[in-house]
């Protein structure tokens, strides 16, 4: 692997979602040096929105050129199945994506060496090298959103898993008797502690209506100024989300838990007590750091790009300072 590092060059790096694309020029040290967005539409279907990934690629490699910088390589997150030794896109709901050879296509149009992952992956991988794991060696990345998802990082290495699918710790069994997942399976840590389920469940317990729907945030902020409701579906949600990392503790042994994704957003309203409800799970196991995600929205396009220049052999040492 290279040790030499040449500020000139870059990766392009997309991180590709259902509603819309990041993209940046990132260097080997890191740094972004151009940002960009554009929409996803994925309802134009997914060879459309194939085009627009490589559109939106070629067009950074073109801007970076013009300005000076060497592209080396390309690196797409997208979410789903990744089958990122193939670099395919096996299945992504979000975008529609089923079975597209992306890395191929991009290699293609652009004549650079490309890698795909999937998204939390190469979120972890940023938060695990750059971020908030930096330096620690073992890292859970747990992202908290519409569902829940995790990467668990070993030694700046994520574990893709033998089916391409390792990291689903929303799918830990929690809750027996709980609600339905959107998996089939009742009680899952996703059904119960994402932010989807918790704005789901406050508005089951106090009638809100589908006209007025409430937030996960909003839930935080209720039970913060006391209202009873919202505290106990707070309360719920945390117990879960406690459940769920005690489990994953007892599995990885990890000396970090960072935690991404909208629900982070409400800080300690949710570490706070996590770590107090995580603390009483833990007995033989040694209790991990948990901290909040520190490379907010930008963590999918560096670690598309992080996983993309290990791919090309070059690696800087910004994440080793």
């Amino acid at each position: 692997m290279s040790d030499a590092v040449d500020a000139h060059q870059v990766v392009v790096a997309l991180d590709v979602g259902g509603t819309g694309m990041k993209c940046a020029l990132v260097r080997p040290d890191g740094v972004t040096v151009r940002t960009e967005r554009h929409p996803t539409n994925a309802s134009r279907g997914p060879t459309a929105v194939v085009g627009t990934i490589l559109d939106v690629a070629e067009g950074l490699a073109e801007k970076a050129r013009a300005d000076g910088l060497t592209p080396i390589a390309v690196g797409i997150a997208v979410p789903g199945v990744v089958d990122e030794a193939r670099g395919v896109a096996v299945w992504s709901a979000n975008v529609g994506f089923r079975d597209v050879p992306l890395r191929d296509l991009a290699v293609r149009r652009l004549g650079l060496p490309t890698t795909l992952g999937h998204d939390v992956r190469v979120g972890g991988l940023a938060e695990a090298r750059l971020g908030a794991g930096r330096g620690t060696g073992h890292v859970l990345f747990v992202a908290i959103g519409t569902g829940i998802a995790a990467a668990h990082v070993v030694d700046g290495r994520a574990a893709v898993g033998a089916h391409d699918a390792a990291g689903e710790i929303g799918h830990i069994l929690v809750r027996p008797d709980g609600p339905r997942c959107g998996c089939g399976r009742p009680g899952c840590l996703e059904a119960i502690a994402s932010a989807s389920a918790i704005g789901r469940r406050y508005a089951e317990l106090s009638g809100a209506t589908a006209d007025a729907p409430v937030t996960a945030a909003e839930v935080a902020e209720r039970a913060a100024a006391g209202e009873p409701l919202a505290g106990e579906v707070w309360q719920e949600a945390v117990e879960a989300l406690a459940d769920g990392l005690a489990t994953g503790q007892a599995l990885y042994d990890v000396a970090t838990i960072v935690l991404g994704g909208g629900l982070a957003q409400a800080g300690d309203r949710l570490l706070t007590p996590l770590r107090a409800a995580l603390h009483e799970r833990m007995t033989f196991h040694r209790e991990p750091r948990l901290v909040a995600a520190a490379l907010g929205d930008e963590a999918g396009c560096l670690g598309a790009a992080l996983l993309a220049l290990d791919a090309v052999g070059v690696r800087d040492h910004q994440e080793k300072r």
